[in-house]
């Protein structure tokens, strides 16, 4: 279920804007939930089933980072501007502006974990819990697991990937259809993918800018800015309550998210047996309900105004 927004807008962030969507009421009781998303360079709109968390009373904020989806674009920025710092910044700047920095929660999906566990670690005193979800914890772990799911394909698909990786052809169609072929085991098994899904894809597909500085063509072959990223060894600095979650079938394998739970304090995993790396999509009534006891577990709840 994909609730209407109550609330739609944009916040200065520099000389951008970022775009914000809220379900539910700002002035709930519930400590607000944001959610942020994947790539680098998704949208929120894979992610709009967790708009049916706001059915608690909860109030549940998506948003587009800036080079993405109803935010500013900049396809002309060198790899220099897309940092972690940039989406850690404009992360912050949307809790202030909002008025959430007092108390929120944090649920980042994929790289939108990786975002999150870096906004975790400036320890900021608003955080009540945060959810890392289908993320890894360094991309040198995501390319080596990665590497070992794509030698599991059908022996076609991955001459077709490495004739095509090795040659730069990219764009060609063979190469799209074999990429197609993990994403179908690892990226998402409900195929075809549900409309918000695909949504995200195509609004990727029309500006890669971030994505493809950022992490490289595909979710498997990741030549970008972000392949030395790692927060291994830094995760004892997170104080706040963390929930881990994956897929038995995840790109995000329990190798790359082991960190997060051997690192943080009381951390708990829960993985989804019948699930890739979009467990809210291919298992959302149980997804929902892990998701709502945890954050219902560490509410800071307040008088209504």
């Amino acid at each position: 279920m994909i609730l209407e927004p109550t609330r739609e807008g944009t916040v200065a962030f520099g000389d951008m804007r970022t775009w914000y969507r809220v379900s539910g009421d700002l002035d709930s009781p519930l400590t607000p939930v944001v959610i942020v998303h994947g790539g680098p360079g998704a949208t929120h709109h894979y992610l709009l089933s967790l708009s049916a968390l706001a059915l608690s009373g909860r109030p549940v904020i998506h948003y587009d980072q800036v080079g993405c989806g109803n935010s500013t674009h900049r396809r002309d920025a060198g790899d220099d501007f897309w940092t972690v710092a940039l989406f850690r910044d404009e992360l912050d700047n949307l809790l202030d502006a909002l008025g959430l920095s007092a108390r929120f929660h944090l649920l980042g999906q994929s790289w939108g974990g990786m975002l999150g566990a870096e906004f975790a670690l400036t320890r900021p005193a608003g955080l009540r819990s945060l959810i890392l979800s289908n993320s890894p914890a360094s991309m040198e772990l995501w390319v080596s697991e990665a590497t070992r799911l794509r030698t599991e394909l059908p022996a076609q698909v991955r001459e077709t990937l490495d004739t095509h990786e090795a040659a730069g052809s990219l764009e060609d169609p063979q190469y799209v259809a074999a990429t197609q072929v993990f994403y179908d085991r690892h990226v998402c098994r409900v195929v075809p993918n549900p409309p918000e899904v695909r949504r995200s894809w195509e609004l990727m597909a029309e500006d890669p800018t971030v994505y493809r500085t950022m992490n490289g063509p595909n979710e498997f072959y990741c030549i970008g800015t972000l392949r030395t990223w790692s927060v291994v060894g830094r995760l004892g600095a997170i104080s706040a309550p963390t929930l881990v979650l994956s897929g038995r079938y995840d790109e995000a394998t329990p190798t790359t998210l082991a960190p997060f739970v051997t690192e943080i304090a009381g951390a708990r995993w829960e993985v989804f047996d019948q699930s890739s790396h979009m467990p809210f999509v291919e298992e959302p009534a149980r997804y929902l309900e892990i998701v709502n006891a945890f954050l219902s577990e560490h509410d800071d709840v307040v008088a209504p105004r």
